[in-house]
């Protein structure tokens, strides 16, 4: 933990949320084409005669699954890891005056590096 005056750190930290907004909006945009492509391949696979079904293989339920923790699951942790790092940083802009010495973590350091 490192104390720096807060008129110092409010520049970064403004750059530091709308970087990590930026990246929560990336990630979400990436859920939403997969869940997209899953819903298309699913209407198609229902759309097609049961004859073609027969030879048209369906995924395996658990690569399905496998899918879904890669695509879906994961990146949602790491969406709520991102917003959490999000309120951090507010809540040190919006708890100190800009001449207050604050405490900085580490990892926010290692970022105004």
């Amino acid at each position: 933990m490192i104390q720096r005056k807060a008129a110092e750190v409010y520049p970064f930290l403004e750059s530091y949320i709308a970087r990590k907004e930026e990246q929560i909006a990336e990630i979400e945009q990436i859920i939403e084409r997969y869940q997209k492509k899953r819903l298309m391949e699913e209407r198609s696979y229902q759309a097609m005669s049961s004859l073609r079904r027969m030879f048209t293989g369906k995924k395996p339920d658990h690569h399905a699954a496998v899918e879904y923790i890669h695509y879906v699951k994961r990146p949602m942790v790491q969406i709520r890891e991102l917003r959490a790092d999000v309120e951090k940083a507010r809540a040190i802009m919006a708890g100190s005056n800009p001449s207050d010495l604050i405490t900085i973590s580490d990892d926010l350091q290692k970022e105004m590096l």
